[in-house]
């Protein structure tokens, strides 16, 4: 069995802003029917780790403008494309918009937030990693969040490739790509990167 060491582990919640999970406002919504679901057993777990004192760091997609989006030419491409699950994605995540603040339910006073999240992988031009290895000591990631077969997954092979022991909390992510890629990609990251999870699972191996 699994065994993790709280005061070597923290949670990197990707993404769990109101920009996916908050349907009045989101940009690039999960499903409506799915939003509220998620978003429980993410608290669930949030408050369990914290209870073994385990920090959550939240990082948050944010830009400064649409160029910034627009730089990426597929997004540039699909920004017009009704067919596409990510249709006016040069409105996603505007500095200053609703869509930027974390879900209140899983943010907590305790909680430390990295902004400017600007591609999939969370570690590119932010100061993730020196905050899980410098600030906290951490050399173990649950990851949660949106999307499982985007952000998540980068995630995943970014931390695995900078050597963290990764964990994916699997009650605790989505993806509004839908179910069966929701499902290939905790698949991928069972086969090659880390440990898919549910929340009773991550807790007893904290234990």
């Amino acid at each position: 069995m699994l065994t993790l060491d709280p005061a070597r582990t923290a949670v990197v919640a990707i993404d769990m802003h109101r920009g996916h999970l908050d349907p009045a406002v989101a940009t690039l919504p999960l499903p409506a029917e799915r939003c509220g679901p998620v978003i429980r057993r993410a608290a669930e777990l949030f408050d369990g780790v914290r209870a073994r004192g385990v920090p959550v760091v939240h990082v948050v997609t944010e830009y400064r403008g649409p160029a910034e989006i627009a730089a990426n030419p597929f997004w540039k491409a699909i920004h017009d494309d009704p067919s596409k699950a990510r249709k006016g994605i040069l409105h996603h995540n505007l500095a200053g918009s609703p869509g930027t603040e974390i879900i209140p339910e899983l943010h907590d006073p305790r909680d430390l937030v990295v902004r400017g999240k600007r591609r999939y992988n969370p570690f590119q031009a932010t100061d993730l990693e020196f905050t899980l290895r410098r600030r906290l000591g951490a050399d173990t990631l649950i990851l949660a969040g949106i999307n499982t077969s985007t952000c998540v997954l980068c995630a995943s092979f970014e931390a695995t490739n900078l050597d963290f022991r990764v964990v994916v909390a699997a009650d605790a992510v989505d993806s509004m790509d839908g179910e069966e890629m929701h499902r290939f990609a905790l698949r991928l990251i069972g086969a090659a990167l880390g440990w898919p999870l549910g929340n009773a699972e991550i807790l007893a191996a904290l234990a």
